[in-house]
């Protein structure tokens, strides 16, 4: 019994000793009390970390001009992986033929501005809206017109990307 006990603690060691020369090389400060070694905050740990985990994030790509796909696919999955928390971070990039639907649907534009007032951020290809015409008309829905290619390559590159 004392021989697993004896090995159990070197065990434990070996895996923690890491983190207590660690955190032993911070310096130390006592309470007001004086009764408790208080770690300083150093600037690692001053703050918590309130940037989100790539893993946290969505982006996902609308290009189709189908309106079935729009209401069964994309709009259903994008707004309840906001209401049911699946992502944290969720972004609808609209571009090509959806931006074109998207202005010439009234539900289709009262769904985007329902997931906008969710939290969901709405995005559409500035070059695409102007070869249609309808960069301001997806402005007045509430959709943010720029030029996307930059962010589409960034995307691609730091999230999660569904496109339909």
């Amino acid at each position: 019994m004392k021989q697993k006990f004896l090995i159990r603690s070197i065990l434990c060691l070996i895996v923690f000793l890491p983190f207590l020369e660690a955190a032993g090389s911070q310096t130390a400060t006592t309470d007001a009390k004086g009764l408790d070694e208080v770690p300083l905050l150093t600037e690692a740990t001053a703050a918590p970390d309130t940037t989100l985990r790539d893993a946290d994030r969505l982006v996902v790509v609308w290009t189709s001009g189908d309106r079935e796909v729009a209401l069964k696919m994309v709009f259903m999955y994008t707004f309840n992986a906001k209401k049911y928390e699946w992502w944290k971070d969720i972004t609808l990039l609209v571009w090509g033929p959806s931006a074109k639907l998207l202005t010439e649907d009234k539900e289709l534009q009262d769904y985007v501005k329902s997931m906008l007032e969710s939290g969901i951020h709405v995005l559409a290809c500035k070059g695409c809206a102007d070869m249609y015409g309808i960069s301001e008309k997806l402005e007045e829905i509430g959709v943010t017109v720029r030029y996307t290619g930059t962010d589409l390559t960034e995307f691609i590159k730091e999230r999660h990307v569904i496109t339909f």
